[in-house]
C-alpha cells in the first residue's frame, strides 16, 4: 500500500482537527457582514458578491470578515474518509471511528428544524442564478453526503440510530422538495424545497440513498423509486457517454464538468451494487470512458470541463481519486491506476509543505485559498477512497 498516500491522509486530516473542521467554503461570501448589509437582499447582487470572492485569484475573505465555520457537508465528507481509512487501515480502526462519531454526532445534533425528516443546508446564505437560500436552508446535496455517510457508519458500526436518521431524510425528499418528473417509468426531484429545477447528479443521489435504505428496510416504494430516479439520470446520458450538469441542458450554463460527471458515475455504480441491478453498467462504462477519456490529461491533471483544461480545480483531482478507486473495487480494477495517476499529481501540484491541499493550479498562478470542505474533506475522502481499494485489490503490498 502507498505510504504516501497514507501519510497524507494524515496530515490533511489533521490540518482539519486542528482547527476544529472550521474554515473557509466556496460560496461563503455572505458570511461577511459587511457583503450581507451593503447587498441590501438584492439577489443578483448577492449572487455577483459570491460569484467575484470565489473566483478572486486570492484569498479575500479575511479582508471582508468572511466569518469561519463547521459546513455540514464538509463534516460529512470528514466522517465518510474516516470511516473509508477504518477500512483501509485496520490498525487506525479505534481512532477514526471515535472521530467518524463525534462528527456524526455532531450532525445529528444540527439537523434543519421544521421539515419532515433529517436534512442539513450549507452554513452560509447561498445565492445562484436560479434561486437564493437562507444559511442553514436544507437542500438534497448536502443532506444526501451527510446521509451517505450516515449508512456506511450504520454498516460498520452496527448502531441503529444512522439508519433511523437516513431513513427520515427520505421523508425530506418525499415531502419537502418538489417532485418534477413522476412517471411510472422515471422521476426526478428539486434540488431544494420550493424549487423547479432538476440537477442531474443528484438524482443519483437521491436514488442511491433509497436503494441503500431498502437494502435493510426491505421497502418496496424506495427500491422502486430509486430505480425510477436512475433511469431517469440515464435517460439523459448523450451519445458520447457524458451528462449535462441540469435538465433541460439549457437550464445551467455548466455543462460537462469534472467533478459533476464523477460524481453521476459513482451513484450508477453503487445504485449497481446496492441492488444487484446491472441494466445501467453499459451507462457507467461508456460514461467513465468519457470521464477518463475528455476530463483528465494523460499525467492525471483534472480537466475544468471537458472542452477547457484551466484552471485546474482540486475537487476534480479529489473526485478523479473516488470515482476511480470506486470503479476498481467495483469490477473495474484497471482504474485503480488512474486513481494513483490523479492523486499522483494533486501531491505535486496542489499540496501545501504542511499536507493541506491548495484551491487551484491556472495557467500562470496557482490560488492557495484554504477551503476546508472543498479542498481538504474531499481530498482526504478520496484518499482514503484509493487506499481502500488498494487494501482490497493489493492485499499483498500492505
Amino acid at each position: 500500500m502507498n505510504g504516501t498516500y497514507q501519510q497524507s491522509l494524515q496530515h490533511v486530516l489533521r490540518y482539519a482537527e486542528d482547527r476544529d473542521y472550521s474554515g473557509y467554503s466556496k460560496f461563503d461570501a455572505l458570511n461577511s457582514p459587511w457583503l450581507n448589509t451593503l447587498t441590501l437582499g438584492i439577489s443578483p447582487l448577492r449572487w455577483a458578491c459570491a460569484q467575484a470572492v470565489y473566483r478572486s485569484p486570492i484569498n479575500v475573505r479575511p479582508w471582508l470578515g468572511v466569518q469561519k465555520g463547521r459546513n455540514p457537508k464538509g463534516v460529512g465528507l470528514f466522517a465518510l474518509a474516516y470511516l473509508y481509512q477504518s477500512r483501509a487501515l485496520p490498525q487506525t480502526t479505534d481512532l477514526a471511528t471515535h472521530k467518524a462519531r463525534q462528527l456524526l454526532d455532531w450532525l445529528l445534533e444540527t439537523k434543519a428544524p421544521g421539515y419532515h425528516g433529517a436534512c442539513w443546508g450549507y452554513n452560509h446564505p447561498w445565492p445562484n442564478f436560479r434561486f437564493s437560500v437562507p444559511s442553514q436552508s436544507p437542500n438534497l446535496v448536502v443532506t444526501g453526503n451527510v446521509v451517505i455517510a450516515l449508512l456506511e457508519a450504520f454498516e460498520q458500526l452496527g448502531e441503529a440510530k444512522y439508519l433511523e436518521v437516513a431513513r427520515s431524510s427520505l421523508e425530506f425528499i418525499f415531502h419537502d422538495l418538489n417532485t418534477l418528473i413522476d412517471t411510472p417509468e422515471e422521476k426526478a426531484v428539486s434540488y431544494v424545497p420550493g424549487s423547479d429545477w432538476i440537477v442531474l447528479n443528484n438524482q443519483g443521489l437521491a436514488a442511491v440513498l433509497m436503494a441503500w435504505c431498502a437494502k435493510h428496510t426491505g421497502e418496496a416504494l424506495l427500491k422502486n423509486t430509486a430505480k425510477c430516479l436512475i433511469h431517469f439520470l440515464v435517460s439523459q446520458q448523450t451519445e458520447e457517454g457524458a451528462w449535462h450538469y441540469a435538465y433541460p441542458p439549457a437550464s445551467s450554463p455548466v455543462k460537462h464538468d469534472n467533478y459533476h460527471t464523477g460524481n453521476v458515475l459513482d451513484w450508477l455504480l453503487m445504485y449497481s451494487q446496492l441492488t444487484g441491478d446491472q441494466s445501467f453498467r453499459d451507462a457507467f462504462e461508456r460514461g467513465i470512458a468519457f470521464y477518463r477519456d475528455q476530463l483528465f490529461l494523460p499525467n492525471g491533471a483534472p480537466k475544468y470541463r471537458h472542452n477547457r483544461i484551466f484552471p485546474h480545480d482540486i475537487h476534480g483531482s479529489a473526485q478523479g481519486a473516488l470515482t476511480f478507486s470506486r470503479a476498481a473495487t467495483g469490477g473495474y480494477p484497471e482504474y485503480l491506476e488512474w486513481a494513483m495517476k490523479v492523486l499522483d499529481w494533486a501531491l505535486m501540484h496542489l499540496r501545501a509543505t504542511d499536507g493541506h491541499f491548495y484551491y487551484q493550479q491556472g495557467r500562470f498562478h496557482t490560488n492557495r485559498t484554504s477551503l476546508m470542505r472543498w479542498n481538504q474533506a474531499w481530498m482526504a475522502l478520496g484518499l482514503a477512497s484509493t487506499l481502500q481499494a488498494q487494501a482490497t485489490l493489493q492485499p499483498g503490498d500492505q
